[in-house]
């Protein structure tokens, strides 16, 4: 232990209702391994060449309460610093960064985090946690041609990595703590894993022998190798963990191959590890799409896009009824006739189009809350962004969220008054649109609505709890919002029927016709 160099780097628990790096809350600083804060840059140097390790804070500073925490951000200076470490490292033979968050959960201003590390061989992160089982393996390639590596938690499922370079070939292992033994193939490596554009993958047709990195509790007693499933031989051992057989690889040039390699130890612990790799180079394997579309997607700007669409989408509808005169409807009243009837009554009542109005408005402009933001700091919430202690923490997933306020409450509480208003034309007030006989499609709709109003009281409840009862109370998208819910709505059916009798009218005309 007394040769390992430890190399740590923060993770957004780390940097979780953090106000500031000073803070003695930062025990980060006091007790990692590095005990400073911000990215660095390693170089390990050995009698064939350098080779640097670049770590990547991305952690918000100041390092707000959750769930605002959950993307990494990167800002003009940061990214300055990055650059430079990246040039620092155009020496060395091969440069891996490594970071807690995946490039997909980091904000980072043009040309972007994954342009800066272009020259990385790979770049190690975790932070999705292979997203709770999900997906085991979560690797890519970016278009520069770097790994991007995420590995699961030590935490709760014991994960980690092994990575080695052989002759400045890079390759690794995932593994789970206390399973052995630990088997990584060196050569020939994973043609998956394989770049021309990092790597000098000519050595592999030039290569004597086969290696093999093989760890244990106790001592290794066999390292069988198959190619094919045809059975080489019994690989020897070098030093340390290093296990050797010859072969010639020019037996295998002309197609892909199938390497297995079977270790056992004294203890009767068996592993095999098996992998395609090719001695050609201009052969490659395409990573698995959906693993592909989760790290190289950029989820803030996803998030942040369909946030707009649907507020402008909202605001199109709102307003074009609202000045487009009552529609001639033909034939049957059928679903999109009567709801474009009912949206045509919501925009043409003052009361309800200003209220839906204002409040797609406000869920897209205004503050959403005032409280603690980080412990002992006060802030201000807003779709694009938390203002707090001086400092801006722009938008990320607070777009999420607003995402989920408009899908699961705004959208559908104007739905629900759309259809409320439209029972109310059919001369029904609430006591008796209930005695229709149509329960099974009434009952649903105002059970739906409770639910999701449910929802929204414990929204009310988790900012309470979260970030106290000042942002309870001075909080106008969650706490208002659900106090004059019931207003509104309550308004729809005590409405004065005269005010609906133009709307009564025509709908009458409508179903006679």
């Amino acid at each position: 232990m007394e040769k390992t160099k430890w190399l740590d780097v923060k993770g957004n628990h780390d940097a979780f209702n953090i106000p500031s790096l000073e803070s003695v809350e930062n025990y980060y600083r006091k007790y990692s391994a590095v005990r400073r804060d911000g990215s660095f840059h390693y170089v390990h140097s050995t009698p064939f060449g350098n080779y640097s390790f670049i770590s990547l804070d991305a952690t918000p500073n100041p390092g707000p309460k959750r769930p605002y925490n959950f993307f990494g951000i990167l800002d003009e200076k940061r990214m300055e610093e990055l650059l430079l470490l990246a040039k620092e490292s155009s020496r060395s033979n091969h440069s891996i960064w490594f970071g807690h968050y995946t490039t997909s959960t980091i904000l980072s201003p043009s040309p972007g985090i994954r342009s800066i590390m272009s020259s990385a061989t790979a770049y190690l992160c975790g932070h999705l946690h292979t997203l709770g089982g999900l997906m085991p393996v979560l690797h890519t390639r970016h278009l520069q041609g770097t790994l991007e590596l995420e590995v699961g938690d030590w935490k709760d499922n014991r994960r980690y990595r092994i990575f080695a370079f052989d002759h400045d070939l890079f390759s690794f292992a995932d593994l789970v703590f206390g399973e052995w033994p630990v088997v990584l193939i060196t050569n020939p490596k994973s043609l998956l894993y394989s770049c021309v554009r990092h790597e000098p993958l000519e050595r592999l047709l030039h290569s004597t022998h086969i290696r093999v990195l093989a760890f244990s509790l106790s001592s290794i007693t066999s390292v069988t190798v198959k190619i094919d499933g045809v059975h080489l031989g019994q690989a020897i051992h070098l030093s340390g963990p290093i296990f050797i057989l010859k072969w010639n690889p020019r037996n295998y040039s002309n197609r892909t191959c199938n390497i297995e390699v079977i270790v056992q130890d004294s203890a009767g612990r068996s592993k095999s590890v098996h992998h395609i790799f090719s001695v050609q180079e201009d052969i490659h394997l395409r990573f698995d799409p959906l693993a592909s579309f989760i790290l190289l997607t950029d989820h803030c700007i996803v998030a942040r896009v369909l946030f707009v669409i649907i507020v402008l989408i909202q605001l199109s509808i709102l307003i074009t009824f609202r000045y487009r005169g009552y529609p001639e409807h033909k034939g049957s009243p059928g679903f999109t006739n009567l709801t474009s009837f009912s949206l045509h009554v919501l925009s043409k009542l003052n009361i309800f189009y200003y209220s839906v109005l204002l409040l797609t408005l406000y869920t897209a402009l205004g503050p959403w809350f005032v409280g603690e933001i980080t412990k002992g700091k006060w802030g201000c919430c807003f779709s694009f962004g938390i203002f707090v202690d001086g400092h801006f923490l722009q938008g990320s997933l607070t777009f999420v969220v607003g995402i989920l306020q408009l899908v699961f409450f705004n959208i559908p509480l104007m739905a629900y008054l759309c259809w409320s208003l439209l029972q109310r034309c059919c001369g029904h007030n609430f006591r008796s649109h209930l005695h229709q006989g149509k329960y099974l499609k009434i009952i649903p709709v105002h059970l739906l609505m409770l639910l999701l109003y449910i929802w929204q009281i414990y929204s009310c409840y988790f900012l309470h709890m979260t970030y106290g009862t000042l942002a309870f109370f001075f909080s106008p998208l969650r706490t208002w919002l659900t106090l004059l819910t019931p207003v509104i709505i309550h308004s729809v059916w005590t409405l004065n029927s005269t005010e609906l009798g133009t709307f009564v009218a025509q709908l009458k005309s409508h179903l006679s016709s």
